[in-house]
């Protein structure tokens, strides 16, 4: 399969395959690489996956694919960011079309991620669309029927916890849980590091052609690019475990020993992915704190791991 040319233009529709188009939203920054990838698949009824934020111009780009008869008739969501679904109730309004979603962001929170929302101040929170409700919870592994088109649900926490992957034949949309063009941000208690590698182990489980993703280009080696984030998150444990043996630190100060070669703007992300693992590596009882766990608590290596 022979890729169009990356980035298409804001609101130009990019046909990827006879059935799949992709417009960009008009929304670039560090995070979001050249911005959202809002995909309209089918040819009748169409399905608009991940409608995007909030944007007049992204609005009437996605309305305007409406053309010889076909319709929007459905709205998937993959997971409640602000660059991913707060569109969508517009574009439901101006299309009668239902959204569909695993739930609103807390969605599929787990025990451990409750608890430490409720006891301890870790932060988070960033991007959150707090005011996300799809109009039809999906169950995980269930399937719409849109058009000529069967679609089934994926429930991927991790990135965040209702977030959501959807499969049409060989073809898997990843959202954020799986890109090309950098790993996904996982910032508790919002995000889940346990739950994004057991999330990965279970595409394992699948054989996709190709994955489409929330940003960037498509991923055409979808189950190399799994196995290079797994082992890209445990070779990131393994760098955290050796800072701490060397001295303890806060997960702000070992991203600054650990993340030496990146943008400074992109420090802060850095540092919620390494409280991710330090959460995680803490579940384990491989790391230790004396202090009430927070953003800037420091920790150390557990003296019997």
């Amino acid at each position: 399969m022979t890729l169009p040319p990356f980035p298409p233009a804001h609101g130009t529709p990019l046909m990827l395959e006879p059935d799949l188009r992709l417009v960009l939203a008009p929304n670039p920054s560090p995070m979001t690489y050249w911005g959202t990838n809002t995909y309209i698949l089918g040819t009748d009824a169409l399905a608009v996956i991940d409608p995007g934020p909030d944007s007049d111009a992204h609005l009437e780009a996605l309305l305007s694919c409406q053309t010889g008869g076909a319709r929007i008739t459905h709205i998937l969501v993959t997971h409640a960011h602000k660059d991913h679904s707060p569109l969508a109730a517009r574009l439901s309004r101006e299309t009668g079309a239902a959204i569909y979603a695993f739930g609103p962001a807390h969605a599929g929170e787990s025990e451990t991620m409750q608890a430490l929302r409720a006891a301890a101040d870790v932060g988070g929170g960033e991007g959150i669309d707090p005011t996300f409700q799809p109009d039809h919870i999906l169950a995980d592994g269930e399937s719409l029927q849109i058009g000529d088109h069967h679609v089934t649900a994926l429930w991927t926490p991790g990135h965040l916890s209702n977030h959501m992957c959807f499969v049409s034949g060989d073809r898997l949309f990843s959202g954020d849980h799986v890109m090309e063009w950098a790993t996904s941000l996982i910032s508790p208690p919002d995000g889940d590091l346990a739950a994004f590698m057991a999330s990965c182990r279970r595409l394992l489980e699948h054989d996709h052609r190709i994955y489409y993703p929330g940003h960037g280009t498509p991923v055409t080696a979808p189950r190399a690019r799994v196995e290079t984030l797994l082992a890209h998150r445990q070779k990131r444990e393994g760098d955290i475990l050796k800072q701490l043996k060397t001295t303890g630190g806060s997960a702000a100060e070992l991203a600054a020993r650990i993340y030496t070669d990146v943008d400074p703007a992109l420090l802060p992300a850095a540092s919620r992915n390494v409280l991710a693992h330090l959460i995680d590596l803490a579940q384990k009882g491989r790391v230790t704190h004396a202090d009430p766990l927070a953003e800037d608590t420091v920790f150390h290596v557990s003296e019997n791991p």
